[in-house]
């Protein structure tokens, strides 16, 4: 090989290891340049994901772990936290409103020869009513986050606070009432019995209940089977009342923080069991409106009957105002 082949041949491999160089080089930009866009698409994500609560992503649930819910326990991410979160921080200032508690059971018309047809409200009565208490200024609240306006005056939603609740736990309930509060951003109260319902009689299924919980419904509970508690010996009324709060505590990772009488009945040992396990507060089926002088334990609700018009129910709210559950009667009418 001569000078000038010898030449050459450098020539080239100078130019081969310069294109080399320059691939690298084009190669390294196009990764940062991804890098950089993946971490502005995670940056815009996590903008997104964590904004206000009308987002539609679903939230995660807050384990009953994190700290005891006998007392003034956090509560879910999408129920009080948020809502506090957004409408800032409690005043300090305990709130002194009265508010009326509506109680509900199966959301649908009566089948035929149903031993309680009254606990039966139609689909769209039930939606008539829902829309006529908006147009009224009501906007619907957990037990939990009344209870933290009470306590520690937490804000809550503009609008005039109620509580819609649902007793039992029938199937109704989740096909036919919650995509009605869905539509106008609304909660409720789900007191549900652990047995004596199955799905095949119109109960709720593990997948549903875990949608309401989703969906910011606060569950609580009547117990184990709807059992007359005051007829009891004492290791049932612990079945009935601690074991019920522990089984769907465990289950769904919710606090539990209210007890629903069966049926309305209690007495003052039924109130002392209630007390010990934990509950915060009880609610009865003797009309009237829940303020903070009422004894937690003893809070009287609205039971809503099938055939009531809107313009009823808002006479029937505006007429129980004055009306208090006495601290140590019970009772009941029909079942509950």
């Amino acid at each position: 090989m001569d000078a000038e082949q010898l030449q050459r041949q450098k020539r080239r491999a100078a130019r081969a290891l310069e294109l080399r160089r320059r691939s690298q080089r084009r190669i390294a930009a196009v990764g940062a340049l991804f890098v950089v866009a993946v971490v502005a698409g995670v940056a815009i994500a996590s903008s997104v994901g964590g904004g206000s609560s009308g987002s539609s992503a679903t939230p995660k649930r807050a384990s009953h772990t994190s700290r005891s819910a006998g007392g003034s326990s956090p509560l879910h991410a999408h129920r009080g936290a948020s809502t506090a979160a957004v409408l800032g921080p409690a005043t300090g200032t305990p709130g002194r409103a009265t508010v009326p508690v509506l109680m509900y059971h199966v959301i649908a018309p009566p089948p035929s020869g149903a031993p309680f047809p009254g606990l039966y409200v139609p689909a769209d009565e039930f939606a008539a009513q829902m829309q006529a208490l908006k147009a009224a200024g009501w906007h619907a609240v957990t037990l939990d986050q009344l209870r933290a306006y009470w306590t520690h005056g937490a804000r809550l939603p503009p609008g005039k606070p109620i509580v819609l609740t649902f007793d039992n736990g029938y199937h109704s309930q989740y096909a036919n009432a919650l995509p009605v509060l869905k539509r106008l951003g609304w909660v409720a109260d789900e007191n549900i019995q652990l047995s004596g319902l199955p799905p095949s009689q119109g109960g709720l299924t593990d997948s549903e209940v875990r949608a309401l919980v989703d969906a910011g419904w606060e569950l609580d509970t009547q117990g184990i089977s709807h059992a007359d508690l005051i007829a009891l010996d004492a290791s049932q009324l612990h079945y009935q009342v601690v074991t019920s709060r522990q089984i769907i505590r465990h289950r769904y990772g919710v606090p539990v923080n209210w007890f629903c009488y069966p049926s309305g009945h209690y007495d003052s040992t039924v109130i002392d069991a209630v007390r010990s396990a934990g509950y915060v507060g009880s609610t009865t089926v003797i009309p009237g409106w829940a303020g903070p002088s009422n004894d937690p334990y003893t809070l009287p609700r609205l039971r809503v009957l099938g055939g009531t018009s809107p313009s009823a129910l808002l006479e029937q709210i505006a007429s129980n105002r004055g009306a208090s559950a006495p601290p140590s009667s019970y009772g009941g009418a029909g079942t509950a």
